[in-house]
């Protein structure tokens, strides 16, 4: 082997000399070292690997010092520091990463809070680059780092040390005795012994202590086992303060950084309420003041941590436990080890899983502290999925663990503990099923957990009885049912009873707004509950015989123009009233135009007619670009952020100018009832109307952008699309909402002028007759204009005035809408063909169009109808 090795390395430029260091305990690996003295290609040494491996024939993998350059501080960095490492290679590789040695254990880095890769840095001398960028290190960062860049079975390494200068990351302390009891004592202090413990370490520590602000004597240290234990008496004050009373101690670097901690000594004085000693489960809880927390780091066995108990005066709390399995004090480190970056792979995952799993198996780990660590590891494994992709393989470890701890009795301290606990538990899960990738997988089924995936276009699944089912274009379906969870969560609907299954489904990669999502539960599931809830937002349910269906979909209802809150609980039903309103409206107002267009050398004669007209084409225009505007945006979450502002922009600017021409209409109205000899002027009309119609909605709208994008304040909100309203005063809408109402008040104070000319002009009549005719005319007044002057939008105020939990809330929103949607039909009907000259013009341009024989039947038909009235 050795002479093949030897005749094939020497086709290697600068060769010197090949050492085969000897074969590994299988025998059937040998490890050898070549050494050459310039540099060489890599495709040339692949292509010596690539002969050698036929002719042996052998898997050979080669590792190369010397190639790669890497630059890193020259210097020991300072402790919480941010150091960066850079690797270089000359040539283009396929792939690049980085390994630590620390205290002889080698680690897998990749990105997590610590750990930031850069492995596309960009370089003039070089074609591969990665970059490391060590966030806060500590003393657990400081060692051996290698980069390498791969290239088929060849690897190019390069190595550097890090020194980190060092502070204790861990400080105990422990104070004999615990408390300091005043209530006896004649004298005016009380001594308390104190000992700090920091691990080993090879770092030169300036230490000393200091009580009330007064620094005492540097502190030397005594050797003990893996520890340094430094020891001091302390004279705690008996003089009554209401000031805390603790004490300082500083650990002082060679860099010179400083780390303190305090420990804080409870005092007894004279007269004092606190509870009296006692053993509890053979743990003795000293004499302590009210308010005062007891640390008890004596555990059982096998378990590390500590338990505390608090001290209320004269009563003790329960005891909280916290001491932990050591085996899961161990997986928590590597939980948070892997959350920093360090060792944060597929296979690190996988191991954290399956050790989670076969210690929650176990009866021995039905324990508080023990639960509350296996949740606290699913929370940091969560966190850490955000920064690494974790592939489908690590699901069965993760979902039997999961389960296995819903199989636990929980046995918290308080409620409000067990829905943290509860809480916590949930998100991580959920964290984790959205963020770990799949392939082939189709879900996992364990005792207490279901989790099942759906990628094709039709999905219909079952999970513990209940149906999931959707149709959709494209995305993925992710379904988890999870039993034993609902009684432990907190449950703020007081009416309701919880059922025994919590489901979450969630639809990935799908930008089809359309979606709606079916959950068909069947009804012994719901046999105990009093009133399901429907108020998820965009869900509706239907309760049928035998089963429950609940449908949820996402959209954007016109209510949300004139509302302090986001959806209703009858989103669904008002986003599918304001599609169609908005759809017939927006046909209405195309009709509208056409018609103006067709009868407007007929009808526009004068100026009253020129002002009335002109006004009403602006405000259809308006109202159609606005309606328009909002149809685009009804799904904002498949909106870019772009293209939301954009939209936001257009309805604001759209619909405050529909309202400034409403205002140019009703002003005009008035100034002809109120002076009649004195016409207002056409050049008047259109610099008035021009100037409030155009320029000061344009003014409105750039000024409201432009306040709140140099105040660094919300203009719009990205999942409505809208403008924003956080309180009274405060939010972009009020640059809407003040606009509108002034418009809107002002147009009812114009029907109420014609209501009361309508009414002078009749008041010499007294017959019962002439009064009906004048509240029929009333009746009309209001009804043609309320439309035109866009008096409907009134109600949309009042459901600014009423709480989102007020009981009349959702029917007034559904006026607003039921309205305003269909607000083009309304101004079709009102402002276009209740005027007798359209009607005629249009009736004319109709009658050309028709063919001779209709026109002849209609015209014997007409005359018959004459001599038959005569």
């Amino acid at each position: 082997m050795g002479v093949k090795l030897q005749n094939a390395l020497q086709g290697l430029k600068g060769f010197l000399y090949l050492n085969i260091t000897g074969q590994r305990r299988n025998k059937r690996t040998a490890d050898f070292e070549a050494a050459v003295s310039v540099k060489f290609a890599t495709s040339r040494l692949q292509g010596i690997v690539n002969i050698l491996e036929t002719s042996f024939p052998a898997v050979i993998s080669v590792n190369t010092l010397g190639m790669v350059t890497i630059l890193s501080p020259n210097t020991t960095v300072c402790y919480e520091c941010s150091p960066v490492l850079k690797c270089t290679f000359e040539e283009a590789t396929d792939s690049a990463g980085w390994t630590m040695t620390h205290n002889g254990q080698n680690f897998e880095l990749n990105n997590g809070t610590v750990v930031q890769l850069d492995k596309n840095c960009t370089t003039p001398e070089s074609n591969s680059c990665t970059a490391l960028t060590l966030n806060n290190v500590t003393g657990a960062w400081a060692g051996i780092y290698e980069c390498r860049f791969t290239k088929g079975s060849v690897r190019h390494t390069a190595r550097t040390q890090l020194n980190v200068a060092l502070l204790p990351d861990v400080i105990s302390i422990v104070t004999s005795p615990f408390k300091a009891d005043c209530s006896q004592q004649q004298t005016d202090s009380v001594n308390i012994n104190i000992s700090i413990t920091i691990p080993q370490t090879t770092e030169s520590y300036e230490v000393w202590w200091s009580y009330s602000g007064k620094v005492e004597n540097p502190l030397n240290n005594t050797s003990y086992n893996d520890s340094l234990v430094y020891t001091f008496t302390a004279p705690i004050s008996c003089k009554k303060t209401s000031d805390a009373q603790y004490v300082d101690v500083t650990f002082e670097n060679t860099k010179g950084q400083e780390r303190s901690t305090r420990v804080d000594i409870p005092v007894i004085y004279v007269g004092s309420i606190f509870c009296s000693a006692d053993v509890t489960d053979g743990d003795l809880w000293p004499k302590t003041p009210a308010g005062a927390t007891v640390i008890n780091r004596t555990c059982a066995d096998h378990r590390v941590g500590y338990n505390s108990r608090t001290c209320i005066g004269p009563d003790w709390q329960p005891v909280y436990y916290n001491c932990i399995n050591q085996q899961l004090d161990t997986l928590l480190n590597k939980a948070n080890n892997f959350l920093q970056g360090l060792g944060a792979t597929q296979e690190g995952a996988m191991n954290i899983f399956q050790e989670l799993m076969n210690n929650s198996a176990s009866a021995s780990s039905d324990n508080i502290a023990d639960i509350t660590a296996s949740i606290n590891i699913f929370t940091i494994m969560a966190n850490a999925s955000n920064n690494i992709s974790l592939q489908e393989e690590v699901l069965p470890n993760f979902i039997n663990a999961a389960s296995n701890l819903l199989s636990k009795t929980w046995n918290a301290v308080n409620t409000s503990t067990l829905h943290s606990m509860s809480l916590d538990y949930l998100q991580s899960l959920e964290a984790l099923v959205r963020n770990i990738k799949f392939n082939k997988s189709q879900g996992v089924i364990s005792t207490n957990l279901q989790l099942k995936f759906c990628s094709s276009s039709e999905c219909n699944l079952f999970v513990f009885d209940v149906g999931v089912n959707m149709n959709k274009t494209n995305g993925t379906l992710k379904t988890v049912a999870v039993k034993n969870l609902t009684d432990r969560l907190r449950n703020i609907y007081s009416n309701m009873t919880s059922t025994s299954l919590l489901l979450s489904a969630t639809l990935e990669d799908n930008n089809d707004p359309s979606v709606r999502i079916g959950l068909n539960f069947p009804n012994d599931q719901l046999k105990n509950t009093k009133e399901w809830n429907s108020s998820v937002e965009g869900c509706s349910v239907l309760i049928y015989k035998n089963h429950t269906l609940c449908g949820c979909s996402v959209g954007n209802s016109l209510g949300s123009l004139l509302s302090k809150k986001g959806k209703s609980k009858f989103a669904v039903t008002m986003d599918i009233i304001t599609n169609v309103g908005l759809g017939v409206s927006v046909c209405c107002l195309l009709i509208l135009l056409i018609i103006e267009s067709l009868v407007w050398s007929a009808v526009v004669k004068t100026n009253l007619s020129h002002f009335r007209h002109t006004a009403m084409v602006n405000i259809a225009v308006f109202l159609l670009l606005a309606d328009v505007s909002f149809l685009a945006s009804t799904s904002p979450d498949i909106l870019s952020e772009t293209w939301c502002l954009v939209l936001t922009v257009c309805k604001h600017l759209f619909y405050l100018a529909m309202f400034c021409w409403m205002l140019c209409l009703s002003v005009m109205l008035v100034h002809q009832l109120i002076f009649v000899f004195s016409p207002l002027r056409k050049r008047v009309f259109i610099v008035f109307s021009s100037f409030v119609g155009y320029v000061c909605p344009v003014l409105i709208v750039g000024s409201s952008y432009l306040y709140a994008y140099y105040t660094n304040s919300p203009y719009y909100d990205k999942e409505t699309c809208w403008l924003v309203f956080e309180r009274l005063m405060v939010g972009s809408m009020h640059a809407f909402l003040l606009p509108v109402g002034t418009v809107i008040f002002t147009n009812i104070i114009c029907i109420l002028v014609v209501i009361v000319k309508l009414v002078k002009s009749s008041v010499l009549h007294i017959s019962n007759t002439e009064n009906k005719d004048t509240a029929k005319s009333i009746l009309k007044v209001v009804v043609v204009l309320t439309p035109v002057f866009g008096v409907t939008w009134i109600i949309g105020f009042f459901e600014l005035m009423l709480s989102p939990d007020h009981p009349m809330h959702d029917g007034v929103e559904f006026c607003f809408i039921i309205l305003n949607s269909f607000q083009g039909v309304f101004i079709l009907l009102t402002g276009c063909f209740t005027e007798q000259k359209v009607r005629q013009k249009l009736f004319k341009i109709i009658m050309r169009i028709l063919p001779e024989k209709i026109k002849l039947k209609r015209k014997t038909t007409t005359n018959l109808t004459s001599v038959t009235l005569t």
